[in-house]
């Protein structure tokens, strides 16, 4: 990683950031003004909206109907620091991309309230300023990072105008009337309406715009595909190379997945989970270090998040050498016949819950065959809640830029809710039998199994838009050996 130069300033400009023991004392006048010339004009010219740009308008549209009178303020967030001065790759706030399709760091987008609704308007890094060496000189200058758009380009791309983010601080806090903010991404946006705005008021915006995207509309629905498609290929690339997982550790397969979450996508949608042998039994196994070994179940809940923002979450467990073998099947099976009753339950008009009730009451049936319940029956084990010893979570969750979509939704508007054309959810069943449980017999322990897919309510019934993964046992079987033949 190069070291950034340390400049000379002059007093009457903003100090432009320096590392501390640089090897460059400083910048001598001529070099100074040798690089503030003999540069080509960049800029580009006629270009055409990103493809989501009408219904980013529409979204803003629907906001501004919701809060008339309000100043919104909805930022994107800044840069986070993984250690001294090294950042994590940056990835914008879900309520900012779905109003902006915009990407950037640093950016705002404000609502201002007018006599008919509200002015839009982006607040954006504008491109490096060469005059004063920000551009080589600062390490957030475009030589160190890589070409912003220009101001303009941008109002091409996003459809609304743009402004410089770094005169917006001051305006806020001039700012009169009601305002509301997306809290928790940009302390210094905060800073600035410290005073201007309640608790009670930012979570009613944070909670509207969870809602607004209960229902995916056709393009949100093409990028989910899209995500699904590639999170597809991805699960077959590790199927391809298990015999090095086996060499090495989980971590292979986590990079074997990410290489093509970063290929056909933006980067993964949350932390893979490669989870070998009794790794499996935890549920967000993310550590990613243990060994693969012929005969166990790798449990493999992945997906790739496109470069628009939307994810899949998609989970098959594998029997690493091929074959599962006898119990490792009964237990597999019957998660897979929960996922169809979760999947079958998915229907408009369906109460949310549907499909889990569907789900758990499967498998308590089979917990309870199995004898490891007792004499009790399905229903009192179901009242009790007695087979979430072994079946643990939630049989899905909402899905979408987020991969838990929707999360600040009000419960009486998701959990409680029925299901609609265009909400997008996960079905994913598991059964999970730890290392340490001796309530089960000794050959169950360590053997873990989740399937999950993700299911779209249609005008009628439901569409898996992860089925180019098998699911069945069987096919499973020869899912694999046709890719590892």
């Amino acid at each position: 990683m190069a070291e950034e130069l340390t400049p000379e300033t002059p007093e009457e400009e903003e100090p432009i950031k320096q590392r501390k023991n640089g090897l460059y004392p400083g910048v001598s006048d001529e070099l100074a003004e040798n690089m503030k010339s003999g540069w080509a004009d960049t800029e580009l010219h006629g270009l055409e909206p990103i493809p989501q740009a009408e219904r980013t308008a529409a979204r803003r549209a629907e906001l501004s109907r919701r809060f008339p009178g309000d100043r919104l303020v909805i930022p994107a967030g800044n840069l986070k620091t993984r250690s001294n001065d090294t950042e994590y790759n940056f990835r914008p706030a879900t309520e900012y991309a779905y109003l902006t399709g915009d990407h950037t760091n640093d950016g705002v987008l404000v609502l201002e309230p007018t006599a008919d609704g509200h002015q839009a308007t982006i607040y954006l890094l504008p491109r490096s300023n060469r005059e004063n060496g920000e551009f080589w000189l600062d390490g957030m200058g475009e030589l160190w990072t890589g070409r912003r758009n220009s101001l303009t380009e941008a109002e091409q791309l996003l459809g609304l105008p743009a402004k410089d983010v770094r005169e917006l601080t001051a305006q806020l806090a001039e700012a009169t009337g009601p305002v509301r903010v997306v809290r928790g991404h940009d302390a210094a946006v905060e800073a600035a309406l410290t005073d201007k705005v309640t608790a009670e008021r930012d979570e009613e915006l944070r909670i509207h715009l969870s809602e607004a995207r209960l229902v995916k509309d056709a393009f949100e629905i093409g990028e989910l595909e899209k995500a699904c498609a590639s999170t597809a290929r991805g699960f077959e690339d590790v199927v391809r190379v298990l015999d090095k997982a086996e060499a090495t550790s989980e971590r292979y397969i986590e990079g074997t997945f990410f290489l093509r979450a970063r290929v056909e996508g933006n980067d993964i949608g949350y932390g893979s989970i490669c989870a070998a042998g009794p790794h499996a039994t935890t549920l967000h196994w993310v550590r990613n270090d243990g060994a693969v070994r012929s005969g166990e179940l790798l449990l493999l809940d992945a997906g790739v998040e496109t470069q628009t923002l939307y994810t899949a979450d998609v989970t098959r467990t594998l029997p690493i050498n091929g074959r599962f073998t006898a119990l490792q099947r009964k237990i597999y099976d019957a998660v897979y016949d929960a996922q169809e009753a979760g999947i079958a339950a998915v229907t408009p008009g369906a109460p949310y819950r549907a499909f889990h009730d569907a789900a758990q009451r499967v498998l308590a049936e089979r917990l309870v065959a199995w004898g490891l319940l007792g004499d009790l029956d399905v229903e009192k084990v179901l009242e009790l809640g007695l087979q979430r010893r072994w079946t643990l979570h939630g049989t899905g969750h909402m899905l979408g830029m987020d991969v838990h979509d929707c999360a600040a939704a009000r419960t009486e508007n998701y959990v409680n809710t029925t299901l609609e054309p265009g909400m997008c959810l996960t079905v994913e069943p598991g059964l999970y039998f730890q290392a340490d449980d001796l309530t089960v017999p000794e050959e169950y322990r360590g053997i873990g199994v989740r399937i999950e897919d993700d299911i779209l309510v249609t005008e009628d019934g439901n569409r898996n838009l992860s089925d180019g993964l098998p699911r069945r046992s069987d096919e499973v079987e020869a899912w694999m050996a046709s890719l590892k033949g």
